[in-house]
């Protein structure tokens, strides 16, 4: 059943890449890491993509509301425990996206539902192509230590 949870999120965040084909990908790296006996998905999707809900849907309001430029991008991450094949929901995770030496703002993603499983979330300001690289950080409750994990992301050109 577990192992049907992570195939849905991979199947949710390809379905999200195939309908944004051209837009976004991720590099050479891939969309998945395992550290620490975590699996650590991210996709890349631009906001634009949410701008046109309203307010009262809650991708209309997340994570302080969708910002209005066009280079403002929604990094989504998805947990799973290796051993068990569970979805983690009760991290503390933040992230920030450098390119080059330029470090961005560090920032909390924020736990989101998707398709009623747990994920994390927020937008970050990407002008160029890039390439990017982003760090994401995990925190869990009764485990010492800070979890870490570094996606190379390169944006599709125009």
């Amino acid at each position: 059943m577990q192992r049907i949870h992570r195939v849905v999120a991979g199947t949710i965040l390809a379905a999200l890449f195939a309908a944004t084909a051209g837009t976004v990908w991720a590099s050479d790296t891939g969309q998945l890491q395992v550290v620490q006996g975590v699996e650590i998905y991210f996709g890349m999707l631009p906001s634009e993509i949410f701008q046109g809900h309203p307010q009262e849907h809650p991708e209309g309001t997340m994570h302080g509301g969708v910002p209005a430029t066009a280079n403002s991008y929604h990094l989504l991450v998805a947990l799973f425990d290796r051993a068990t094949g569970k979805r983690i929901g009760d991290a503390e995770v933040s992230a920030w996206v450098s390119e080059g030496e330029k470090p961005g703002p560090h920032k909390k993603l924020e736990p989101m539902l998707m398709a009623g499983a747990a994920s994390y979330g927020n937008f970050f300001d990407m002008p160029s192509p890039g390439p990017y690289r982003i760090h994401v950080q995990i925190r869990r409750a009764g485990i010492a230590g800070v979890i870490e994990a570094e996606f190379d992301y390169l944006r599709a050109r125009a």
